[in-house]
């Protein structure tokens, strides 16, 4: 099974005191590369979810946001809390006593002194154990958008899989179709070297002409380059079967698939080898866009 690197996936959680918001995206890239665009409320959890996603994905460049929406006034109730308040009045008592022309505070000043309003969900929390709750909150909602990024992922893979395999099939077509023709070009065209030969020099020793055919003939033959790109062929769908990161070892074999490709375009003795040279060619570099994309 391959997996392309391209996918997009994204949650909402309902959680005390809001919602987290969680994106991820990913597109392709050489190796693994995380861009982490966080609340500050939620910045602390950032190693905790690098971890999670490097231990998920191998490659791609990734992209992970997340927010937290607290719940507004209009959907929570709230109160006072009376020990800020007991707190506020014994200091504004004191400093009354050094500076007894200082102006008190006022409602205005009471209600925005961080602390004093608070919302029903956080009456009576733990700091330490909401903080505990987010991380939980926050491992659980990673996990569910890694396996939505996971399900899209295998789904591209597998469309690039059938791509691929829809590429070889074409390329093993072509090649059958001229592997039987090449043994009856390089007949045809030692015959027409022969006449060539005969016609210019009228007296040439038989003998020198076969010993040169023959090292043309051994030059020209491209029976290795096929069979080499047979085998390339397999093994490209060998790795498209196997249950491994793929990305990295389809690239260098399309490499070679593509040296090989050009071995038989230069050793062309023929039009229609040449134009199997250049489809086989064609159909490599289709491939290789592809596999760009795989990870």
């Amino acid at each position: 099974m391959i997996f392309s690197m391209t996918g997009f996936a994204s949650t909402e959680r309902a959680i005390s005191g809001g919602i987290l918001l969680i994106e991820l995206r990913s597109v392709n890239h050489r190796y693994l590369e995380l861009h982490m665009k966080l609340d500050d409320t939620l910045r602390h959890t950032e190693p905790l979810v690098r971890e999670l996603i490097s231990a998920r994905l191998g490659r791609g460049k990734v992209e992970c946001r997340m927010s937290l929406v607290r719940k507004t006034a209009a959907s929570q109730s709230t109160q006072l809390d009376t020990a800020i308040l007991q707190q506020l009045a014994q200091m504004t008592a004191g400093v009354q006593q050094h500076f007894p022309q200082s102006q008190p505070l006022t409602v205005a000043d009471i209600l925005r002194w961080p602390g004093v309003i608070e919302s029903e969900a956080d009456a009576g929390a733990d700091p330490a154990e909401s903080a505990d709750a987010l991380v939980e909150e926050v491992r659980s909602g990673i996990g569910d958008v890694l396996q939505q990024m996971a399900d899209m992922r295998s789904r591209e893979g597998a469309k690039l899989k059938a791509l691929i395999l829809e590429r070889l099939a074409d390329m093993e077509t072509l090649v059958a179709q001229v592997k039987p023709l090449l043994p009856l070009q390089i007949k045809a065209y030692q015959e027409r070297l022969t006449a060539k030969f005969q016609e210019v020099m009228k007296t040439v020793d038989d003998e020198r002409v076969r010993q040169e055919l023959v090292l043309f003939a051994q030059r020209v033959d491209v029976d290795e380059e096929l069979t080499r790109l047979t085998a390339h062929m397999q093994e490209v769908k060998r790795i498209l079967d196997a249950d491994t990161a793929a990305g990295k070892r389809l690239d260098f074999l399309m490499q070679e698939l593509n040296r090989e490709a050009n071995t038989l375009g230069s050793k062309s003795i023929s039009t229609e080898s040449s134009q199997v040279a250049m489809g086989l060619k064609i159909l490599i570099e289709q491939m290789r866009e592809q596999i760009q994309n795989v990870e």
